[in-house]
């Protein structure tokens, strides 16, 4: 598929169902094989949105969340902000979550909301940008070396239905 101009701007209360939707779809579609299923099948977008909502309320500028739109759909969404459990001044930000739904990825609508990202990052004064991946998610794990992250060596690990996941952690300098 040939992508049009891709459209990045702030999310509002208005796009908060849309961007619950974009997440739930790009979870079931990029961790299919690698979430157990039950879990995958359980989320629901409501309760997304009432999630979503609520973060959106309680993150006070401290999170930036951004819509991709690609002739005036929206198609993908990225949240960010200061490296969780650090102060909001700290050096290094972090990539919370970037979701494109499925029949857009690979159009370069995942590297405008990471182009956009990093730019955010780097406005905000902070000197690198962290993101988890699940270890055996290897189409994320190349996206992000594309975009010029790598491997630092920290590893977390996280359940799901019973199931422990091994989560890397990824960093790329900000310009």
């Amino acid at each position: 598929m040939t992508q049009s101009r891709v459209h990045i701007r702030e999310i509002t209360e208005a796009d908060v169902r849309t961007v619950a939707e974009i997440r739930v779809r790009g979870w079931r579609w990029a961790y299919e094989g690698i979430v157990p299923q039950p879990y995958l099948d359980a989320m629901d977008p409501e309760e997304e949105a009432d999630r979503r909502r609520e973060f959106l309320s309680q993150s006070q500028g401290r999170v930036q969340n951004l819509l991709a739109v690609v002739d005036g759909e929206p198609v993908g969404w990225a949240s960010f902000g200061p490296y969780r459990g650090e102060p909001d001044d700290a050096g290094d930000g972090e990539l919370y979550a970037l979701y494109v739904l499925p029949e857009h990825v690979g159009t370069g609508v995942g590297r405008a909301l990471t182009s956009a990202t990093v730019l955010r990052t780097a406005e905000r004064g902070r000197d690198r940008l962290l993101v988890w991946v699940l270890a055996d998610n290897a189409r994320a794990r190349r996206f992000y070396a594309a975009a010029g992250f790598a491997p630092d060596g920290a590893e977390a690990s996280d359940d799901y239905d019973g199931v422990t996941l091994r989560e890397v952690r990824y960093v790329r300098r900000v310009p």
